[in-house]
């Protein structure tokens, strides 16, 4: 086995296989479950609408991989500073059923200077999800808020708020994940020494078995070799799934697009 398929193998393991466009369908999200069985193994997980997840439960259940898991987005993609509505749409993705709730954080709030409304809208919704076991992903849209002391400072708030994972990105704005993100991020969770407790998710622009390699070695550097786990570590992606085939031998899956 080369490196690149073993970066691969481990890879699609730790992926949340994602459909987040205005035109799913049940019948869409139902084909995403079916690629989450991968020929090479499944997926962490699969990422998808609310409304979505009791239809993705029962195909994930027929086809005998209950064990993926069910990801959803609220507040999302624009990260309004509205707690209130913000912690009602967790609260019905959690009604769905989903395992894991990524929440985007009041970001454009913490740009205008304003610290405490992210705290309090990710400890809200912190709460809600531990009261059912549910994990609890931040998106601090790094892409938008560009400068390194916003990006550390939105993962120290939504990592004291009770973050289980801070993420890049929605994957809805003009840059998604990079590498400087990352490491801002993953330093944040090294220096906080929260590494057993907190995972980090790039999401939104990789793509290939080489990039998710350099995400997967930059983890390793900051964290160690073994920490990139499926409890600490994702990617949030839909077209790596099949360049990560194609470097495992198998070909032939088309993938959900965007994202």
């Amino acid at each position: 086995m080369t490196d690149l398929t073993a970066t691969a193998q481990r890879a699609l393991s730790l992926m949340d296989l994602t459909t987040l466009n205005d035109d799913d369908t049940d019948e869409k999200v139902a084909i995403l479950c079916h690629q989450a069985k991968s020929p090479a193994g499944h997926t962490a997980a699969i990422c998808i609408y609310p409304r979505f997840i009791p239809a993705a439960r029962k195909v994930l259940r027929e086809q005998g991989t209950p064990d993926i898991r069910i990801a959803t987005v609220t507040n999302f993609p624009h990260g309004n500073d509205d707690i209130d509505l913000a912690l009602a749409e967790t609260r019905a993705a959690i009604a769905y059923g989903a395992d894991e709730v990524d929440v985007v954080f009041p970001y454009r709030a913490l740009m205008a200077g304003n610290e405490q409304i992210g705290f309090d809208l990710v400890k809200a919704c912190k709460d809600a999800c531990a009261a059912s076991g549910v994990w609890l992903k931040v998106i601090i849209e790094t892409g938008e808020l560009k400068e390194e002391n916003l990006i550390r400072k939105a993962s120290e708030i939504s990592i004291n708020a009770g973050a289980d994972f801070i993420k890049t990105s929605t994957g809805k704005v003009p840059v998604n994940a990079t590498l400087e993100s990352a490491e801002i991020m993953l330093s944040v969770i090294r220096d906080m020494g929260v590494g057993e407790t907190v995972g980090f998710k790039p999401a939104g622009g990789v793509r290939t078995a080489e990039e998710a390699a350099q995400y997967l070695a930059l983890s390793a550097r900051i964290m160690g070799d073994q920490w990139a786990d499926s409890r600490h570590f994702r990617f949030g992606a839909s077209s790596l799934l099949s360049n990560l085939l194609t470097a495992l031998g198998h070909q032939g899956q088309k993938q959900s697009s965007g994202y």
